[in-house]
């Protein structure tokens, strides 16, 4: 099974959205189906074959998720970070000032699914094939 180290290395080649269809493929090499990425402190799950899981310490202070989501401000920040403008730090922050709580990334489906806090589904996206 993959290692927190082998995630860490395909993820230190983020700085960017731009960036995320390449580090969707290498965590699909290392054998990660899915994940989900908590907002309020940066920590993630990853998921494996087998019921296997492995869980990041937090990656930042805590941020404070509003509780009524913002969709079109989300989506503007969103394509932002996609389109190389803002770093993953910021997008963080934005994604809480919209009251995205979280995201589940199914490397089968090749989908990311952002959740709010009443654990609507704020926006689904096909990843793009890298």
């Amino acid at each position: 099974m993959f290692t927190i180290n082998q995630i860490k290395e395909a993820h230190s080649k983020v700085k960017s959205g731009a960036d995320f269809p390449n580090f969707i493929k290498e965590l699909k090499q290392i054998g990660v189906i899915g994940y989900e990425t908590f907002v309020a402190d940066g920590h993630t799950i990853y998921k494996g074959e087998q019921g296997f899981t492995l869980q990041t310490e937090p990656k930042y202070t805590q941020l404070e998720v509003v509780e009524i989501s913002n969709k079109a401000q989300f989506i503007n920040d969103l394509r932002n970070h996609q389109n190389g403008k803002t770093d993953y730090p910021t997008f963080c922050s934005d994604c809480a000032a919209s009251g995205i709580v979280k995201w589940e990334v199914n490397l089968q489906q090749m989908t990311c699914v952002y959740f709010d806090k009443a654990a609507t589904e704020i926006l689904v996206e096909k990843i793009p094939n890298a």
